[in-house]
This record gives C-alpha cells, structure tokens and sequence, in this order.
C-alpha cells in the first residue's frame, strides 16, 4: 500500500516547460567536501549505490584535487573502483592534468572544470586571474576530449559574488563563450553564494542564447542561502534548461555566505517537478530513505523540507 504522502503533489502541467529534467546529483562530490568530518570511504560508496538505486543518472563522485586542498575528496582513487560499475554516470572534478591522469587512469569517462566569472573568486579558489584559469583548463578540455570523454565546466559566481557584488552579464558570457569553445560540452552556471533571483536568471540565459550559446548546453546550481533555489530553478526551466544540479538532503553549505543553507535538495527539487507533471525519473520514496540513512551517519537531520516532511524528521 502506497503512502499518501507519496501520491502527492497532484501533478498538474504548466505549459512551456520541459517533459523531463535530467538530475545532475552532486551530493557526494560537492555535498560531501564540505563536512567537517572526514565520511569514510565505504559509506561514500554505499551513499552512491544508494543514490543509483533511486533512478538518479549522473551522479557525481568525487574530486581528484590534491588531498591538501580538499581532504574529504583525499580517498578518490579507493572510491572510485568501488562505484565505477554502476549503470549510471559518475562525473568526476579535475582541476588540472594531474587531476585529468588520475581520473583516466581509473577509467572515468566523464570529467568536470571548475572555472570563476569573477577575478576575486578565481584568485581565492584558484589563486589565478579568470584568464590563467582558462588557460590552466584549456589542455586538460582538449586532452580529455582527445580521450572522447564528456567534460562540463563548472562556472561560478554567476550571479554574484561576495567581494565584487552583482556580476555584469558580459562577463559571465564571455567565461561562457571560452569554456565552450575549448571544447567543454556542457556548462553548469553556479549561483555560488545564493544571491540569484528569477528575473536574474532569466536575463543571463537570455544573453548567452544571444551570444549562441546552446540552451542545450547549459545546467543550472543553485544554492538556497535566500530560499530562491526553486523559484530560480523555475525561472531555467520557463529558459527551456533541462539540466538542474542538486544534493541529495541539501548536503553541502557556501563557505563565503556563514547564512547557506547549502545546495538545492534533490528532494525538493523532485516535489516541485513532480508537482508540474517533469519526469526525473527518481524514485522519491527511495531517495529521501538514502538521504535519512547519510544524515544519521552524519549525525544530524537534513535541512531538506521534502525529507523532513515525508520521514517527519524534526528540526
């Protein structure tokens, strides 16, 4: 017998909205870097056979950063053949070449750049000007294409960023333009402290299909840190994007905004598409279970309002 709670939203179609949405699921990759605590190896493991088992297609694994930078990700290489037969994709980050050899050498097939709209966020996460970051990522985009392995550029501070402000809108188009055209078959625009709101985001997708950058290509991350996610994932959707990053359980906080409430949680993302008749093909039962089971391990509830209705967590 069904829960009623699980029969519900009623689904009811908005029209000029996508039929389906692709769930780029980024809770044990950007989720996980950003506990305190180290999570051990096998239960990051478990967390994505988990994730795999909701119907979930792309889920992104970890981080071949060095272990100085990012040392929750340090077990990358134990991980990763735990987890690579699984039936889905398994993006991976790689910050530079060495990052690149290590993923290829483990046999990822999809891998990710993680590149800056603003001067200020690339020296601090990059220490390098945009420019020098681009060139950084240039040969290891072209590498792994010549590998034909899938590759995503990851662009943040879109919207806003906590030292410069709002971001003009040419200058996320041109870091746009350039990721593209070295090769990145897919962009992800990062509201990286949570500022965006919809008519934000309806004004930088429609620059970038005015500058030919494909719909197509792009995916949208969104934080939460002002309760816009959802409003601005509509926005995208009302764009035709058919890409949304999310966490499962709202894992993951913004170091540079002490209020985050961290990424958009994949759980309330699926409520809300399931509401508007878009096939994800996530199973949400099975997924707020899988995000019950890593918040006890976690040592706390999740800050996801789906999971905390339907497992009646409290606060």
């Amino acid at each position: 017998m069904n829960t009623p709670e699980l029969d519900l939203p009623m689904a009811v179609p908005a029209t000029g909205l996508p039929a389906r949405v692709r769930i780029h699921e980024v809770g044990a990759r950007d989720g996980l870097q950003n506990e305190k605590a180290t999570v051990p190896t096998a239960v990051k493991a478990e967390f994505v056979r988990r994730l795999a088992g909701t119907g979930l297609t792309t889920i992104e694994a970890t981080s071949f950063v060095h272990p100085k930078w990012v040392p929750q990700l340090a077990d990358a290489e134990d991980l990763y053949p735990q987890i690579s037969g699984l039936p889905v994709s398994l993006p991976v980050l790689v910050p530079n070449e060495r990052g690149l050899d290590r993923a290829l050498a483990l046999g990822a097939r999809r891998v990710a750049v993680f590149a800056s709209a603003t001067e200020s966020f690339a020296k601090a996460n990059l220490n390098r000007t945009v420019d020098e970051a681009l060139a950084m990522f240039e040969p290891v985009v072209v590498r792994a294409k010549a590998e034909d392995v899938h590759v995503r550029g990851y662009l943040s501070m879109c919207f806003g960023d906590p030292w410069e402000g709002p971001v003009p809108l040419p200058q996320v188009v041109r870091v746009c333009r350039a990721l593209l055209d070295m090769g990145c078959d897919e962009l992800s625009l990062g509201d990286t402290i949570g500022v965006a709101t919809p008519g934000q985001v309806t004004a930088l997708l429609t620059a970038l299909t005015g500058a030919g950058v494909p719909v197509s290509a792009l995916g949208v991350h969104f934080h939460d840190t002002y309760g816009q996610a959802l409003a601005n994932t509509l926005a995208a959707l009302q764009q035709g994007v058919t890409t949304v990053d999310a966490s499962a359980g709202g894992l993951g906080g913004c170091p540079y905004a002490k209020s985050a409430t961290g990424n958009l949680a994949t759980e309330d993302l699926v409520w809300m598409l399931r509401g508007l008749g878009i096939d994800t093909g996530v199973d949400l039962g099975r997924l707020v279970a899988t995000s019950v089971w890593m918040a006890a391990h976690l040592g706390r509830p999740s800050p996801s309002r789906t999971v905390r209705a339907l497992s009646h967590q409290e606060s």
